[in-house]
């Protein structure tokens, strides 16, 4: 009843939970990961529109799909109309659906009236979602906050404006930009902005186990929901929630030895993209995730931390998870 394909302008999704874009953790060898698990959509970090249109490289580097599954939504973000156009028509040519963020908290974004600062101003909220649809060849979503601050709650604006101006989906997470990620996620915004709309709106915050999914679809009426966080260290959740909206029964957790398995190979796919330094300094975080309210997790995570061979890294991973 819930789980179901998804069109977005002409992209079929073939199941609604998406991996939602979160900077420094949805790269190339954490989305491969992901895509085991069969998520019907999954999103790269947010890139600056003003990094690809002074042509940086390394931003260039994130927009990398090697190997990857289709379909994959690219996430630009940026305040200013012109580069976004730039940004839109160069990220169209390689991703499947573009995604325009205005909803990150990052002090470093907003400082710049990107992310979720563009909620205090609704006619650039519309002059840039018209000149990126303008400019893409693929769909065009919108993901953004429910709004800046108590004061300023915004969401079903947004949204509107949004479908007005040619998007083909939104998402929605249900916290203002003070609340960041404290408190909950306020469902009864999310399902105002389903309302208030006709095109598919897509759920975001505090999704994190199969309850969860399942009370954000039947509380919103959402057309799809976002994984965020909840991904982080269990990327099998999408597995997990598409069996249990399917069967009404839970699949069993990964046994130690498979969740090392996994690790393992997430760091493979790391060393590959990143070279060896780079990659093992960076999967401390999703090793300290994978390891969370694990027997003795704190001092593994401590040596861990400590270790920059790959071969010892390996080695340490297999004792621990056996």
């Amino acid at each position: 009843m819930y789980l179901h394909s998804l069109k977005i302008g002409n992209v079929e999704l073939k199941n609604n939970l998406i991996l939602a874009p979160m900077a420094g953790v949805t790269d190339l060898p954490f989305r491969i990961i992901v895509e085991k698990y069969e998520p019907g959509l999954v999103c790269t970090e947010m890139v600056s529109a003003k990094a690809l249109f002074y042509g940086d490289e390394k931003t260039k580097k994130l927009l990398n799909t090697n190997g990857e599954k289709r379909p994959i939504s690219m996430q630009i973000f940026g305040s200013d109309a012109e580069t976004m156009g730039f940004a839109s028509k160069y990220v169209s040519e390689i991703a499947d659906i573009v995604d325009i963020n205005m909803g990150c908290p990052a002090p470093k974004v907003v400082k710049n009236g990107d992310g979720s600062k563009l909620l205090l101003d609704l006619n650039k909220v519309e002059e840039i979602i018209r000149t990126v649809v303008k400019n893409s060849k693929v769909p065009v979503t919108v993901k953004f906050r429910k709004g800046w601050d108590a004061q300023n709650i915004v969401a079903c604006d947004v949204a509107q404006i949004a479908e007005k101006s040619g998007a083909s989906a939104i998402t929605i997470h249900g916290r203002t930009r003070d609340e960041f990620y404290t408190g909950k996620a306020d469902l009864d915004i999310i399902k105002k902005v389903k309302e208030a709309v006709k095109i598919p709106v897509i759920g975001n915050g505090d999704v994190v186990d199969e309850e969860s999914a399942k009370y954000m679809f039947e509380y919103t009426g959402v057309d799809g929901i976002m994984i965020g966080r909840g991904a982080m260290g269990e990327p099998w959740i999408f597995k997990q929630i598409h069996h249990y909206l399917k069967t009404g029964e839970k699949l069993p957790q990964p046994t130690p030895k498979e969740k090392g398995e996994i690790i393992k190979e997430h760091i493979k796919l790391a060393i590959k993209e990143k070279g060896e330094v780079v990659a093992i300094n960076e999967m401390r975080k999703h090793i300290a995730c994978y390891t969370k309210n694990m027997k003795d997790a704190s001092s593994f995570r401590n040596e861990i931390n400590h270790i920059n061979d790959k071969d010892e890294l390996l080695k340490r991973i297999d004792e621990y998870f056996l």
